[in-house]
């Protein structure tokens, strides 16, 4: 175990002198590899060498680069604005109705997107706008995009659970099926925040006039595309007529259509979408070898079969020890990005919750939820900074006291979910 702990300890002292957190944990990972195979550095190469190319060459992780796509191409098609205008429509004439129509609006983009940042930065340009003109304080609206934005990583498809299921060969269908009820289960929960925050300041978040009810059949009629793409997309992959990755390249398909038909997209914004989800796609696939290098090195440590033991020994009830575990990441979120952030522990935890006897799927929800709790988590939650990068007028002070009452949203949420696993694994056990 004292192997695994100094490997841990030398990467956080590498990502402290701002190494970037791939390249920390793939030095690591070879230089401990190395010492454990007695300073055998040809060896520690071909893992390395082996880890570059499967993971390059890996079928299953192509869906990532195809669901990026995917929700470039949805972003550029305009349908974020289509589903907060039908979203408003409903409950926008409610005290705090536009910050609740941005949250559901945020739901169902994040159904088509699968990024927590995509989704936050696009509800910045759609909804805040809005919520500004009429009347909401910088507080209660810059706190409901980041927050709202969180939600793309939950409800399926997402990036996040792909690389999960990946990482710990757990079915990526089932963590999508897995996702649908803690995502709404998440908005209601961040809509009653924004109860508590409208009736704690009435003033922060005035109601708008009332729609009729011919304005709401109109508006819920202009999302037609996005409940196709999305069904297209879900029920393909449940329905047994394509698998995730074939879902994924079908979905990115779609919206490269439905972007095409509403004349938004042209070589220029194509080149950028292609860039784009080129860039974020380096970025993961480059985080996901350095961890795969550094769990390669954990793994020939005694640190995970000592981890078990040492749980053993304490006599910890199993929830015990899913609440430590979920409290070390919600530390760790405020200071570490949240990919980086489980890549790099799930080598030491996963082989814990297994032997517990939690179910992965369910654990994966878990993980999900606490990484949305990083999101917003001061100093480094990523969310925030997005936000501050496209709002520059809104003080980040700001945006931390807003973000605080859905922070605890999220955390009433988590200690649901692990109070009632059948939340997240009631849709998993309909599927065959």
């Amino acid at each position: 175990m004292t192997e695994g702990l100094l490997g841990l300890t030398a990467m956080l002292l590498l990502a402290l002198l701002r190494v970037p957190i791939a390249y920390a944990m793939g030095i690591v990972g070879v230089v401990g590899y190395a010492y454990m195979r007695d300073w055998n550095w040809t060896i520690a190469f071909a893992m390395a060498q082996t880890k570059l190319y499967e993971t390059g060459r890996s079928y299953t992780l192509s869906v990532v680069p195809l669901f990026i796509l995917m929700g470039n191409f949805v972003t550029r098609a305009g349908m974020s604005r289509e589903l907060f205008r039908a979203a408003y429509a409903f409950i926008g004439h409610l005290r705090g109705g536009l910050a609740m129509a941005t949250v559901w609006a945020s739901a169902g983009f994040g159904g088509i997107c699968g990024s927590s940042i995509a989704t936050a930065a696009t509800m910045a340009k759609v909804a805040y706008p809005s919520m500004k003109r009429f009347g909401y304080s910088d507080k209660l609206a810059a706190g409901t995009v980041a927050s709202a934005g969180t939600l793309g990583i939950m409800i399926p498809p997402s990036t996040i659970m792909v690389i999960y299921g990946v990482f710990t060969e757990t079915n990526i269908g089932k963590l999508f099926a897995a996702g649908v009820l803690p995502g709404i289960l998440g908005a209601i929960l961040l809509c009653l925040a924004i109860v508590y925050m409208t009736w704690r300041e009435p003033g922060s978040g005035p109601p708008g006039p009332r729609s009729s009810w011919r304005e709401r059949w109109l508006a819920l009629k202009d999302v037609w595309s996005v409940a196709a793409l999305f069904l297209f997309v879900m029920g393909g992959i449940y329905g047994g007529l394509f698998t995730a990755t074939e879902g994924a390249g079908m979905g990115a398909a779609g919206a490269m259509g439905f972007a095409l038909g509403r004349r938004a997209l042209t070589l220029r914004t194509l080149y950028a979408a292609l860039l784009e989800s080129a860039r974020t796609t380096a970025m993961l696939f480059m985080i996901l070898i350095g961890a795969l290098m550094f769990a390669e090195f954990v793994n020939i440590t005694t640190m995970p079969a000592d981890l078990k033991a040492l749980v053993s020994s304490l006599g910890l009830s199993p929830i015990m020890v899913v609440a430590a575990i979920c409290a070390i990441y919600v530390v760790l979120g405020t200071a570490m990005e949240e990919l980086s952030m489980i890549l790099l522990t799930m080598p030491v935890f996963f082989p814990v919750i297994v032997h517990l006897g939690f179910d992965p799927v369910w654990f994966g929800i878990i993980i999900v939820c606490v990484v949305e709790i990083g999101l917003i988590s001061p100093p480094v939650g990523m969310n925030m900074f997005v936000l501050k990068t496209l709002l520059p007028e809104v003080p980040t002070a700001t945006v931390f006291r807003g973000v605080m009452p859905f922070m605890w949203a999220d955390v009433i949420r988590l200690a649901i979910l692990v109070a009632f696993p059948a939340i997240s694994l009631w849709l998993p056990s309909l599927m065959r």
